[in-house]
């Protein structure tokens, strides 16, 4: 009797967490698709897109504006679509200038940089390196200009050339962008603020206005400031709603029982998920709450938290990955309040947001070091730490070296 009764739970936790488990992990976006499986063989479901709802709250604002409309009607080929579109005579105008070109094509990246292997294409193409090479250069007579460049610097040659300028100014240009790395010595020559001027029309990579937009990110978390306080909510605009429809139906059916079962749990299994992102949402207020004040991240372990909500540690894992949370600061993954800890009172995150903080503030004439970064961060934490860990941070952030910021700064007088 115990042995079945054990059984008996043990299914029922299974079946449980089968429904609960990818939901939990699931980000916002997500969510109706991985309620699918649960929903396409239940008669008595119906689905209500949370996005659905959403969508249309926020189009009644727009929908009678000329924007709003063209995009509705028109779409952006892609950069793909657009070069296949030019490879006709008379740039490639025969059977393997066409064919190569294709080839160069798929090895384009989402940039517009070159990024393939001229030695394999011209070993697909049956033809030599040299004529592989031939075709790529072409490809600074097409659309976007730019396109096809193996760097930056080629990319800003390719765009030079179909640049119409006096002589003298063409060249200066010229000369500073093949000695990109040393722009700054140049400084004081008499065409340096009008060849600067050209580059900074130039494209970015050169195929930045086909490059996709950002993802939209939602956030399952907020966090703000309300009439008691700092306060926390989730959003719950976003889910599904799952809509029971069982009138006229014989409840006693074992068939429809257990459909009528599997329905409640897969609202439960919904409710469950706001309910253990509602709060880690509360834990993590009340760890960091001087984070929300202004103040820095705390190290904070993923255990503490699974032991406070009396979770497994995985399961809290999940819960977090690719959410995020919006609050006065912005918007951030949850997994970030889940920083290493340098020491005990120190974390990566607070270190990376003081190096951030740093390169903002800093003399755009004379970038700060990387050591000099290290010695202001010893300093401000109290802490000693290598050279590489600063360095490592601040690629991680996405901020180029004091060397190339100086170079990127010129360019933005």
């Amino acid at each position: 009797m115990k042995l079945r009764q054990s059984q008996t739970t043990k299914l029922s936790l299974s079946s449980t967490l089968r429904s609960w488990l990818p939901i939990l992990q699931s980000d916002l976006e997500s969510i109706e698709e991985i309620i699918e499986p649960f929903v396409k063989d239940n008669p008595f479901i119906e689905v209500k897109s949370g996005f659905e709802r959403r969508a249309n709250y926020e189009n009644i604002q727009k929908i009678h504006t000329s924007d709003f409309i063209e995009s509705l009607t028109f779409s952006q080929k892609s950069l793909y679509e657009v070069l296949q579109e030019q490879i006709v005579p008379p740039l490639f105008p025969t059977d393997i200038s066409q064919k190569i070109a294709y080839a160069i094509i798929e090895e384009i990246n989402e940039q517009g940089y070159f990024d393939g292997d001229l030695k394999k294409i011209a070993m697909d193409c049956l033809c030599d390196i040299s004529q592989v090479e031939k075709i790529r250069k072409r490809f600074a007579y097409l659309d976007p200009v730019g396109i096809g460049a193996f760097d930056l610097k080629e990319s800003f040659l390719f765009q030079l050339d179909s640049t119409e300028l006096d002589d003298e100014i063409y060249k200066f240009t010229k000369k500073l962008i093949v000695d990109f790395e040393n722009i700054q010595k140049y400084s004081n020559e008499k065409f340096f603020d009008k060849a600067i001027g050209v580059i900074k029309k130039f494209s970015n990579p050169p195929a930045i206005s086909f490059m996709k937009e950002s993802k939209k990110i939602i956030p399952d978390i907020f966090i703000y400031r309300g009439d008691n306080g700092i306060e926390i909510s989730i959003n719950s605009y976003y889910y599904p709603e799952i809509v029971l429809d069982i009138e006229g139906v014989d409840k006693k059916v074992e068939y429809v029982k257990q459909k009528i079962k599997a329905a409640k749990d897969l609202v439960d299994a919904l409710e469950m998920r706001k309910a253990t992102l509602y709060k880690i949402g509360l834990m993590i207020l009340e760890y960091q709450y001087d984070f929300f004040n202004g103040g820095s991240i705390k190290p904070m372990k993923l255990k503490d938290l699974a032991g406070d909500l009396e979770r497994n540690p995985s399961t809290i894992s999940r819960a977090i990955a690719n959410k995020y949370l919006s609050c006065e600061r912005g918007v951030m993954p949850l997994k970030d309040f889940f920083s290493t800890a340098i020491d005990k009172d120190t974390s990566n995150s607070s270190i990376k947001e003081y190096i951030s903080e740093i390169i903002k503030n800093e003399d755009r004439k004379k970038p700060i070091s990387d050591n000099k970064i290290l010695q202001l961060v010893e300093k401000k934490f109290g802490i000693k730490i290598v050279r590489r860990t600063i360095t490592k941070y601040r690629k991680q952030l996405g901020i180029a070296g004091s060397s190339e910021r100086k170079k990127l700064y010129l360019l933005q007088r």
